[in-house]
C-alpha cells in the first residue's frame, strides 16, 4: 500500500496495489543486484574483520535516500509519478541497503570474539547512516536552491 494513500478518500481506497508492488519488486531486484555486485567487488576479509562493504553500502544508500526524499517531496514544480518513491526508495534503495546483513555481521563479529569491533560497527553504522541521510538531504537542498532546514524538527 502506498503510504501517501488517504484511506478516508474513497477513490484512493479503491486503488489496486499491483503497480506499486511491481515497482517495489523491480526496484528491489536492481538494488539487491547492485549490493551483491559490491560484495563481489569488495568481499569481507574474514570472520573477525570489520565489514566495510556492508558499512559503505548502507551509508551510501542512506545518503541517496536523503537525496531522493528531498527531490520527490520538496524539489519539483510538479508532483513526481506516484511510482517513483516505491520504485526508487523502497525498491532500489531498500534492496541496496542491507540492514539485515548489518545485524548478521554484528552477530558474526560477536561469535568471532570481537565484541569491541562489533560494538564499534553497530555504533559507527548508526551514526554514519543517520548522518548520511541528513547530509544527502542538506546537500540536495543546497544544490537545488531549496531552503536548508536546521534542527531535528526541520525548522527553517
Amino acid at each position: 500500500m502506498d503510504p501517501d494513500v488517504d484511506l478516508h478518500v474513497p477513490a484512493q481506497r479503491a486503488e489496486r496495489p499491483g503497480p506499486v508492488l511491481a515497482a517495489i519488486a523491480a526496484g528491489g531486484a536492481l538494488g539487491a543486484s547492485a549490493r551483491y555486485g559490491a560484495s563481489l567487488l569488495w568481499p569481507a576479509a574474514g570472520p573477525g574483520a570489520f565489514p566495510w562493504t556492508t558499512f559503505w553500502t548502507n551509508v551510501a544508500g542512506c545518503a541517496l535516500i536523503g537525496v531522493l526524499m528531498v527531490l520527490i517531496s520538496e524539489g519539483g514544480r510538479t508532483a513526481p509519478h506516484p511510482l517513483v518513491r516505491p520504485f526508487a526508495g523502497v525498491g532500489v534503495l531498500g534492496g541496496f541497503t542491507t540492514f539485515s546483513t548489518y545485524a548478521a555481521d554484528f552477530s558474526r563479529l560477536l561469535d568471532a570474539g570481537e565484541a569491541g569491533r562489533a560494538l564499534a560497527y553497530a555504533g559507527l553504522t548508526l551514526v554514519a547512516a543517520l548522518g548520511a541521510v541528513g547530509a544527502g538531504a542538506g546537500l540536495t537542498r543546497l544544490a537545488t536552491g531549496l531552503p536548508v532546514r536546521g534542527g531535528p524538527r526541520g525548522r527553517e
